[in-house]
């Protein structure tokens, strides 16, 4: 059966001034954790080597897009009798509970590969690859969080108690990198412009074209110079990171009389996300825009290595601690996401510390695990289009879910919702449709070469 509201024990303490206030923190902390994975770093580190500073606006409106689901979630959230999946199935049918649960746990499990590849990337500039440490240190990274995951009776403190102090670590690291770049205070307030670079006026869509103008029959490419800005948008409006919130505000034992701290806590998250993600932007703006080729940056570690000529050492060693905090925060976080919402969809117990959610949360531990101990990158691929295309039908799913759960619930005057709130919170779904009819086209033109 479904899970229902925990008792609201957070709520029974009303503590006054700033010990009240801190103690609001922590869901969307997590979920901001969720979504600075390696996949976001990579992304904020490729459109400011290949744009400079001119879609720092874009980012920000990823942001807001990101903090009004996120703060939609928690209101849904404390105003739920029953777990997400239960609700979504009571308003939308069973069906659509079920298929919510299910795609977001195929996709947890086919990206959480990245987060292990991530792991890997942090401590690659480091460490001689010859020395073979990296089977030894997913393997064990990964029986770590398994046995953590039986090593607390309650897992919801211990895992925001984590997940602040890697983003602490985030922050500070990537911070210390953005001082040592020195970036133009003037460039970063035009980028606050909205405006299309150059190089993007060709056209929204991918399309196939010879990979040599001049020998049409040699093969074929895709030519998709959006396809860096999707990715900027997607990894900062995660909208399973954002459903997630509806989960953690139900561990945190909130209710109703809690809205005002949800809010803080959501605007702080995402708050954190975004600075985080933009000073990744600024500093690759200003190293390395017009001196680098982006195709140069396959990978994070990619990134650090062309750090270390222009900061030393030192620097990129902060910066692979700050990839590192970004691996294992998503690393653990994504996983339970998975494990949850196939729970919840397959209506058994999702509670943190049910028995299901960690069976399943193992699961996509072990699957993102085995993935990326496949020697070869190239038999990865029909994976990474599977999960592609899963999200293609899990994002507008869970977008579309929540928005109209929310909308119900207003209308039936069990939360108060604003207008403003649901108009921006329907702007973003219509954005999570257009992203999901542009990665099918790009399937579509990856199957057809």
């Amino acid at each position: 059966m479904s899970s229902t509201n925990p008792t609201p024990t957070a709520s029974k303490l009303r503590p006054q001034g700033f010990r009240r206030y801190s103690q609001s923190l922590g869901p969307a902390i997590i979920v901001a954790c969720v979504v600075l994975g390696p996949g976001s770093i990579l992304t904020s580190s490729k459109v400011g080597c290949q744009f400079g500073y001119q879609l720092v606006w874009l980012l920000l409106g990823a942001g807001i897009l990101m903090m009004a689901t996120v703060a939609l979630a928690a209101r849904v959230g404390v105003a739920a009798k029953e777990s997400p999946c239960t609700e979504i199935s009571r308003c939308l049918g069973r069906p659509i509970g079920i298929l919510a649960g299910v795609s977001v746990f195929l996709i947890a499990s086919c990206f959480q590969f990245s987060n292990n590849l991530g792991v890997l990337a942090a401590l690659e500039p480091l460490i001689s690859a010859e020395q073979g440490w990296q089977k030894p240190v997913l393997i064990g990274m990964n029986l770590f969080l398994i046995a953590s995951l039986y090593s607390f009776k309650s897992l919801y403190k211990p895992l925001e108690t984590m997940m602040v102090v890697l983003v602490g670590v985030m922050l500070l690291a990537f911070a210390a990198n953005l001082l040592m770049a020195k970036p133009s205070v003037v460039s970063f307030l035009q980028g606050l412009i909205p405006q299309i670079p150059d190089s993007l006026a060709g056209g929204l869509w991918p399309k196939l074209a010879p990979a040599n103008p001049a020998l049409p029959d040699a093969g074929r490419i895709i030519i998709d110079p959006w396809l860096a800005v999707q990715g900027l948008i997607a990894t900062t409006f995660s909208v399973a990171g954002a459903f997630y919130q509806f989960y953690l505000v139900r561990e945190k034992g909130w209710t109703v009389t809690d809205l005002r701290r949800g809010l803080a806590d959501s605007v702080l998250g995402t708050t954190i996300l975004v600075c985080i993600s933009l000073m990744i932007m600024v500093t690759s703006a200003a190293v390395l825009s017009g001196s680098v080729d982006v195709d140069q940056l396959n990978s994070v570690a990619d990134v650090a290595r062309q750090l270390e000529p222009l900061f030393g050492s030192s620097a990129t060693a902060l910066f692979c601690l700050g990839i590192f905090g970004g691996a294992v925060s998503s690393f653990l976080v994504n996983s339970i996401i998975g494990g949850t919402m196939l729970a919840d969809g397959l209506g058994l117990d999702a509670r943190l510390d049910s028995r299901w959610t960690k069976l399943f949360t193992i699961a996509t531990l072990l699957v993102g695990m085995a993935v990326s101990l496949i020697p070869t990158p190239a038999a990865r691929v029909p994976l990474i289009i599977f999960a592609q295309a899963i999200t293609v039908l899990g994002g507008p799913l869970l977008a579309a879910s929540l928005w109209l759960v929310a909308f119900k619930y207003r209308r039936e005057n069990r939360i108060e919702i604003s207008k403003r709130l649901l108009a921006i919170s329907a702007l973003g779904c219509l954005v999570i449709f257009g992203l999901a009819i542009r990665t099918a086209w790009r399937i579509y033109l990856t199957l057809s070469l």
